[in-house]
């Protein structure tokens, strides 16, 4: 007996969850299945739309005025630049501590490495580092986290010619905490403003590390750390640390494991709670019955293989790096449904519209027609109640365009909203 649902999505990235809560917030009984946890995890936490164009001089100022000048096959243009907008709104409710709704322009925010990046949303906590505030900043590094060289990318931010004086320091987090610390150990402590020991004293942790910043301050107005200031009382322990420094205090994103990404992670999973829909990690879906449409598939758990049927499904596994596209030395496929790959020798001749170099295999993704579902080389409809979000799908680069997270959010969400409508 097949566990049943209305919609079915499988895979539990940004896109895999935008899909069923926005088909669930549309009536749709929905699950989701995803063998993995959450790729936000390692994610940086910014919210990208997107932030270059082929054959642009510099940053892209309006995600959503040049999503026109995008290449016709580009998943932005299959979902149109209305639909892209209704996506962000549905995100912007879900991860209420998201800045950047207010306008249409991209933001411009250091990163850990020193370069400014332009991205439609961030977190709250970064929101003090914007590289178009004027105010002159400090970035604190811990000596035992090599990831971020705070002197280092102060050096590069002053390179790339910010409005703004900057310098770098690099100081030992009290308590000694281990090279190996996890950042959730970092945040913890913050979180409850923990005792450590400093010079033989316990201290509370927040009061120990102001008093080590302290003495580096030159009058700056803004002072960056990594992301690891707390997790359940971010806001506290920022609001803590800018009135012992008499500084506004932001965070710095960071590469994986990402605390902004684990932030936005339980924001989403909140509001699939509250949407009332279901999902389970851990088990791949390894098959599937259907000809034309698919009647069910087969997810494998402790070595059975457990039917689940729906009425529609959405396939948001991910791209090269996900697993949700294979690849082998002659080919390069879709594992679950055998979707068809598009490739730069299909109709698509991608390579006219590659400005970024030797990109072509990053557009490698499954073909999908206007309602997302995918087709052959033919352009026939592989399956009639499928559909295919996120970076699975082809047609575009998201790390040379800066536009991940938002084709990501667009297409779950035309995806999870046209199921549910085909089931309602």
């Amino acid at each position: 007996m097949a566990i049943d649902s209305d919609v079915l999505v499988i895979g539990g990235g940004i896109a895999g969850l935008t899909a069923t809560l926005a088909a669930a917030r549309a009536g749709a009984d929905v699950r989701l299945v995803s063998y993995k946890q959450s790729t936000l995890r390692n994610a940086s936490g910014l919210i990208d739309i997107l932030g270059y164009l082929p054959d642009s001089d510099g940053p892209v100022v309006d995600p959503y005025a040049a999503i026109p000048d995008l290449p016709s096959e580009h998943p932005y243009r299959i979902v149109g630049t209305d639909t892209v907008e209704e996506a962000m709104a549905l995100f912007d409710d879900a991860a209420a501590n998201y800045r950047g709704g207010h306008t249409d322009a991209n933001a411009l925010l250091p990163t850990h490495g020193g370069t400014i990046k332009p991205t439609a949303r961030y977190p709250a906590s970064a929101s003090a580092g914007l590289a178009s505030d004027e105010r002159d900043v400090l970035l604190v590094g811990f000596e035992a986290m090599t990831d971020f060289d705070a002197p280092r990318a102060a050096s590069h931010l002053a390179a790339a010619d910010v409005p703004f004086e900057v310098r770098g320091v690099t100081i030992r987090f009290p308590g000694d905490l281990r090279a190996d610390a996890k950042v959730t150990r970092y945040a913890k402590l913050l979180d409850t403003d923990g005792t450590v020991t400093v010079r033989g004293r316990d201290r509370p942790v927040r009061e120990a590390l102001a008093e080590r910043v302290n003495p580096h301050l030159e009058g700056e107005e803004r002072v960056g750390f990594p992301a690891v200031l707390g997790d359940d009382a971010a806001g506290a322990v920022r609001e803590a640390l800018a009135e012992r420094l008499g500084a506004a205090v932001f965070e710095v994103p960071m590469g994986p494991p990402s605390l902004p990404g684990l932030r936005l992670e339980d924001a989403l999973f909140d509001a699939l709670d509250a949407a009332g829909a279901r999902f389970e990690t851990g088990n791949p879906v390894v098959g599937f019955d259907g000809d034309g449409e698919i009647e069910q598939v087969y997810v494998e758990k402790n070595g059975a293989e457990i039917p689940y049927a729906a009425d529609e499904y959405v396939l948001a596994t991910g791209g090269l790096v996900g697993k949700g596209i294979e690849s082998e030395r002659d080919e390069v496929y879709e594992p679950i449904f055998g979707c068809h790959i598009a490739q730069p020798d299909d109709r698509y001749a991608w390579s006219e519209h590659d400005a970024f170099g030797d990109h072509e295999f990053a557009r490698f993704g499954v073909q999908a027609d206007a309602e997302l579902r995918p087709t052959d080389a033919a352009d026939d409809v592989a399956y009639e109640n499928l559909r295919a979000a996120g970076s699975v799908l082809g047609g575009y680069d998201f790390a040379a365009e800066k536009s991940g997270s938002g084709v990501s959010i667009a297409t779950g969400y035309a995806a999870g909203r046209s199921a549910a409508a085909r089931v309602r």
